[in-house]
């Protein structure tokens, strides 16, 4: 990844921009999870309610770490056993993540990446950012830079060049608590 393409998102993402990337499986939409004014916007150009709550990405184990701290050790082990990788947990928040982010719900979801521009992207940002898939909600997600500006047109701030990963579908999501999986896997 060109230092120049991640340096750009960041500067985006501090801006309060809305940015498309590459993820393990889709294209994904990103920005500041603290700044509601970003997700706000985030959430306007997907037609997402709030409510349904949105995903924190990261490549650094440390940006996640503090969301586990509260978990049982054998619930920490279930989750590091998954990590980092294609596996996004619902963890309860003990008042971390922003209201805007949980939506209905009582916990948070995370997942601990390791796909490349993700976890440069991450690591230069500081801090973990928002991944949703890029579409409108219910629609076909983006799985190339054409469909990005197809269905977004000029809205988004800045688009990260860069290579989907070899899955085929979003993530797994599993909550830590009930042991269910909310979607995906097998």
């Amino acid at each position: 990844m060109n230092p120049w393409h991640i340096s750009r998102a960041v500067s985006v993402l501090r801006a309060g921009g809305v940015i498309a990337y590459p993820t393990e499986a889709v294209w994904g939409l990103g920005c500041d999870p603290y700044n509601r004014a970003a997700v706000n916007k985030l959430l306007q150009l997907k037609r997402r309610s709030v409510a349904k709550g949105l995903i924190l990405v990261s490549g650094q184990r440390g940006h996640v770490a503090p969301f586990l701290a509260a978990l049982s050790p054998q619930q920490r082990a279930r989750i590091e056993a998954s990590w980092p990788g294609f596996q996004t947990w619902v963890v309860p928040d003990d008042g971390l993540a922003p209201a805007w982010i949980k939506g209905d719900y009582t916990g948070v979801a995370l997942r601990l990446t390791t796909h490349p521009d993700v976890t440069a992207l991450s690591k230069a940002f500081g801090r973990p950012l928002v991944s949703t898939s890029a579409n409108i909600s219910g629609r076909l997600v983006a799985r190339d830079p054409l469909q990005l500006r197809l269905i977004f047109g000029a809205a988004l701030d800045y688009v990260l060049p860069g290579s989907l990963g070899d899955e085929h579908s979003p993530s797994p999501i599993r909550d830590i608590l009930s042991e269910a999986t909310l979607r995906g896997g097998e």
